[in-house]
């Protein structure tokens, strides 16, 4: 008998293990065909479904997971369709045995024995029901069994069940016919839905339903009678009416769904977007765009950012996604667009940070070439003396060329590249100042960020459109940021923006009575073709654009008259009536008194001082130079240099020391001023004095220029050692300021041109040559 049992015993080991080898074998040689397209889905911050798309095979396939397979879901599937599920190995022998004896017995077949796995199996390999494919059905569902859980399995088959037409999943079938996630169904909602994938031609949702709630009520009283429920649970499921309809599949954010399903490649994409506050502001923008329609203006675009978590929490590319005629499926805020000056309070502040301004510093505004560059103010109007706070304010184009000429471009584009400006990284060397007036190309979305790093301290951290594992590698990195603004140059530039007393502020602006204090910048491209306005306070980041995506111009399109009311409406709406919580002046940030005429460190002469922000050891310490003390004659007619001054005769008077480029302008506009008197004609020691030679062009040559292939004349001058800058003047009119031993171009007229040269201590050379343009 032992005999008999250890050889039964032997021979079992060799078929276990001979079967399992083969198993394994064939596992290798037939692969599971387990690679399903899922329709690509967007939630939002709430993990509901906002935007579908269908797979490539034209099915609505969308992925459950398993935190929405609910407890009744999972019971209702399991009780009705295999019961010893979680017991058996894909394969229940016993069932196998009954369906045989009763469809034998029958003559035909009237009772199955698929177990969930081997349904599972056949809806990843459909084929014709025979006795071979039930085999091939069985190693598959070992197969499956073997790669996967209990729950993995269920999982499969709530994605891949059938509900006819193009439907398949629960959650499909959830969303299209329920509205709803699979974890938010009722036991009503579930047991409808388990029955439909037995009879899908007969039993169709939004056609049949009368039939589904007979056959559903079946379940009810069977899951009742054999307490699976509770027994108020059944009876509230018996009484619930059964309203479902087909739906459209969600599309709402198109445009952000279209662009995250580009980058991401996920089946799910999860998304930080509020979806009431984007319906809230997708309306207020419609209703917006519908007003500006008589100045011929049709479109906008608003990216939200959560300063906090730096989240993109709303995000409209355009008015009406659906509107073909003024191409409402172009996404603005992806767009790449001129920003007009919404790009000056980044190069005040870089300005701030390398000791070359402060907000009380003044600059002149009047007319400048700067190697052919001529700027001019919006308005075409100039201001004469001006202070950098009033510069920005104003968004004056002149000062602010002048200050990124001082700083140096390259440091400017660094931080955009720093930013992520991907057509500026692009552009880089062909970028020249013209890009503080908005001569480069940016996007909503890049401009809203480099914003919320304002909002920030002055530390960038990218945007997040993503959350989960797709961004997860990257997280930690990114949200450590990138410092582009000292703190204390951050607040500078964010206190100025915050002023109501600008011009850029909307007519009738008070009716915003709970409007949050906000720092905001507007910019108008040049043609009027962008409309610019980006705000921020400690909430929130908004960036809005206004115009046409066909890039027609419209007189009426500014930033402060079309697109700021629109971001006060839609501070006013996600910020309503919030506490005017606010920024604090950093530790490190100073203040002091400066002279009120040149922003400098006041001097004994000042009698004008005003109170001005500064970084101790950064920002410029020099003491004003504003007042000179000159020797003059009696009359005051003529001035003396120490080497001429005479023994008596003359007094000293105080003059205000107005710069080269002032001077011009104040002649040219014939605005009377105090001036230094001429030196004395007598004194020949002017040239040891330090005053300007210029070397070329040399004094009363003709030059005769090419027509075909014209070479630009170059100005160079010789200098005391007490000179570092020099200015010069082509016709009288102001053509550039240079480092006094630069080599500086430019080009003539055909005609008689008068060259002068001024130095930093006022003192002038003139010089006169001839240009004739011929056929060399």
């Amino acid at each position: 008998m032992r005999t008999r049992f250890l050889q039964f015993l032997k021979w079992f080991i060799i078929v276990s293990a001979t079967s399992f080898l083969l198993f394994l074998l064939l596992n290798r040689l037939f692969p599971l065909p387990d690679q399903i397209q899922y329709s690509t889905i967007m939630l939002d911050s709430k993990g509901e479904v906002i935007h579908a798309f269908l797979t490539s095979d034209q099915k609505w396939r969308m992925k459950t997971e398993l935190n929405e397979i609910s407890p009744v879901l999972k019971k209702t599937l399991i009780y009705k369709e295999d019961k010893y599920f979680y017991h058996h190995p894909g394969v229940n022998p016993l069932a196998i045995a009954r369906a045989a004896v009763m469809n034998t017995l029958h003559l035909k077949r009237t009772s199955g024995a698929s177990t969930i796995t081997m349904q599972v199996a056949r809806m990843l390999e459909p084929k014709r029901r025979t006795y071979f494919n039930k085999l091939g059905e069985i190693f598959r569902a070992f197969q499956l069994e073997w790669k996967y859980s209990k729950d993995e399995i269920l999982q499969l088959y709530f994605n891949l069940v059938p509900y006819g037409s193009n439907v398949e999943g629960v959650k499909s079938a959830s969303i299209l016919y329920f509205k709803k996630n699979p974890d938010h169904l009722s036991l009503a909602e579930v047991t409808a839905l388990s029955i439909i994938p037995n009879r899908p031609s007969s039993l169709k949702l939004g056609m049949h339903n009368a039939l589904i709630i007979k056959e559903r009520n079946k379940w009810l009283k069977r899951f009742g009678d054999d307490k699976l429920f509770k027994a108020r649970e059944i009876s509230d499921a018996l009484h619930e009416p059964l309203d479902a309809q087909r739906a459209n599949a969600p599309n709402l954010v198109p445009h952000l769904a279209y662009k995250l399903k580009k980058v991401s490649h996920q089946d799910i994409i999860r998304t930080h977007l509020q979806m009431n506050t984007q319906m809230k502001l997708e309306n207020l923008v419609a209703e917006y765009t519908r007003g500006l329609n008589s100045y011929n203006i049709h479109n906008a675009s608003v990216v939200v950012i959560d300063n906090k978590t730096h989240r993109v929490i709303v995000y409209i590319g355009s008015a009406d996604f659906n509107d073909r005629n003024d191409g409402g499926q172009v996404n603005g805020a992806d767009a790449v667009r001129q920003p007009g000056s919404a790009l000056k309070p980044l190069m005040y502040g870089l300005c701030i940070d390398n000791g070359v301004l402060t907000p009380k510093t003044v600059i002149t505004d009047v007319p400048i070439n700067i190697n052919g560059f001529q700027p001019e103010n919006f308005d075409q109007k100039f201001n004469g003396f001006v202070t950098m706070e009033y510069a920005l304010e104003n968004s004056l184009n002149i000062p602010a060329v002048k200050s990124l000429h001082e700083l140096g471009k390259d440091k400017m584009i660094a931080k955009l590249e720093d930013c992520d400006f991907k057509q500026i990284k692009k552009d880089e060397k062909k970028l020249g100042l013209s890009l503080i007036l908005g001569g480069c190309g940016v996007t909503l979305e890049e401009m809203t960020g480099l914003y919320s790093a304002m909002a920030n301290g002055g530390v960038y951290v990218k945007p997040e459109y993503f959350k989960g594992n797709f961004r997860a590698a990257q997280k930690d990195s990114l949200l450590k940021g990138k410092r582009i603004l000292s703190p204390s140059a951050d607040f500078m530039i964010t206190e100025i923006l915050s002023k109501i007393t600008r011009p850029d502020l909307p007519v009738n602006w008070e009716s915003s009575m709970h409007l949050p204090r906000i720092a905001w910048k507007t910019g108008t491209s040049y043609g009027k073709r962008d409309a610019w306005s980006i705000g921020y306070n400690m909430h929130y980041t908004v960036g809005v654009w206004v115009g046409n995506f066909s890039g027609l111009g419209v007189p009426e399109l500014s930033g402060a008259n079309v697109a700021t009311p629109l971001l006060f409406k839609i501070f006013n709406t996600i910020d309503y009536n919030s506490t005017n919580e606010w920024y604090s002046m950093p530790k490190e940030c100073g203040l002091r008194l400066v002279c009120s005429e040149t922003g400098k460190v006041p001097d004994d002469f000042c009698t004008n001082t005003v109170m001005d922000y500064f970084i101790p050891l950064v920002s410029n310490s020099q003491k004003c130079t504003n007042m000179k003390e000159v020797a003059v004659s009696a009359d005051e007619k003529i001035s003396y240099c120490k080497n001429c001054i005479p023994d008596n005769g003359y007094k000293k008077k105080w003059y205000k020391v107005v710069p080269p480029d002032m001077q011009s302008y104040y002649d040219d506009n014939h605005i009377a001023y105090e001036k230094i008197p001429p030196h004395n004609p007598q004194c020949d020691r002017i040239s040891g004095e330090g005053g300007p030679t210029i070397k070329l062009p040399k004094n009363g040559t003709e030059y005769y220029i090419d027509k075909k292939a014209p070479e630009p004349l170059q100005l160079s001058c010789e200098v005391g050692s007490d000179v570092k800058t020099v200015y010069w003047y082509i016709n009288n009119k102001f053509y550039k300021r240079s480092d006094a031993h630069a080599k500086e171009f430019f080009a003539p007229d055909d005609t008689r041109v008068k060259i002068s040269c001024t130095d930093d201590k006022g003192r002038n050379t003139d010089i006169w040559i001839k240009v004739k343009y011929v056929n060399l």
